[in-house]
């Protein structure tokens, strides 16, 4: 089991920029996929980016393709969310999850562990 805590949401204006960071504690974090996901109100819950094991594959939405990065430190048991020229439509509740799987997935489904969320709004 391992446990997930989201940091760094906030309100940020249009074509700003963001840094979420989601800290791993209990297992072997190395041992786990990394995604991050975001819910907006009266919408399902989408996939935004992912990361393997190692942290040499990654996979991102089409809709933050080119502005969002995601990386991982197996050292410091970190996960991280890079998000540049924001748009009001990114605007959501942003998850952190992991998967005990080498491999990304887009499938919130295949996805062990959550952290709480944390808000980010971009005002226009």
């Amino acid at each position: 089991q391992v446990q997930l805590v989201e940091s760094g949401g906030g309100l940020v204006q249009a074509g700003g920029s963001l840094r979420l960071s989601c800290a791993a504690s209990g297992r072997t974090f190395s041992a786990y996929a990394m995604g991050w996901f975001r819910q907006a109100p009266g919408k399902e819950r989408e996939f935004v980016a992912a990361i393997n094991r190692s942290g040499g594959g990654t996979n991102y939405a089409d809709s933050v393709k080119g502005r969002f990065t995601i990386s991982r430190d197996n050292v410091k048991n970190t996960a991280a969310l890079q998000m540049n020229s924001l748009k009001p439509e990114d605007t959501a509740l942003y998850y952190c999850a992991a998967r005990p799987r080498w491999a990304v997935s887009t499938d919130p489904k295949e996805y062990d562990f959550w952290g709480q969320g944390i808000q980010v709004t971009v005002s226009s």
